[in-house]
């Protein structure tokens, strides 16, 4: 499954079985699209475990707020869900928040 959203500037791509992959902005532009689309992949495919942020070029507050969301959601259903290759921008501003923890 590939889902695009040129529009709003993000992508998704289950790259394996197990994996979410997200590519482009995750910002205010984007956030409220990219959690919805994001939720929406990872409901209807229980094996995801890893969300890969990759290819993620720019993110801010919002994207982090929004992985913040998504990581909380999943496992709210009981499920586990690592979080990997988080730009360093977005990193920083997890341990600034001091919620880089939460992201397992």
């Amino acid at each position: 499954m590939t889902k695009a959203v040129a529009a709003s500037g993000f992508r998704l791509d289950v790259a394996s079985p197990a994996t979410l992959a997200v590519a482009g902005e995750l910002g205010f532009d984007t956030a409220k699209d990219a959690l919805q689309a994001m939720q929406s992949a990872l409901v209807a495919d229980v094996r995801i475990s890893r969300l890969d942020l990759a290819g993620v070029t720019r993110s801010d507050s919002a994207g982090l707020a929004c992985v913040l969301a998504v990581v909380a959601d999943v496992r709210g259903r009981g499920r586990s869900l690592e979080v990997a290759h988080m730009p360093a921008g977005m990193r920083a501003l997890a341990q600034v928040c001091e919620v880089d923890r939460m992201m397992g």
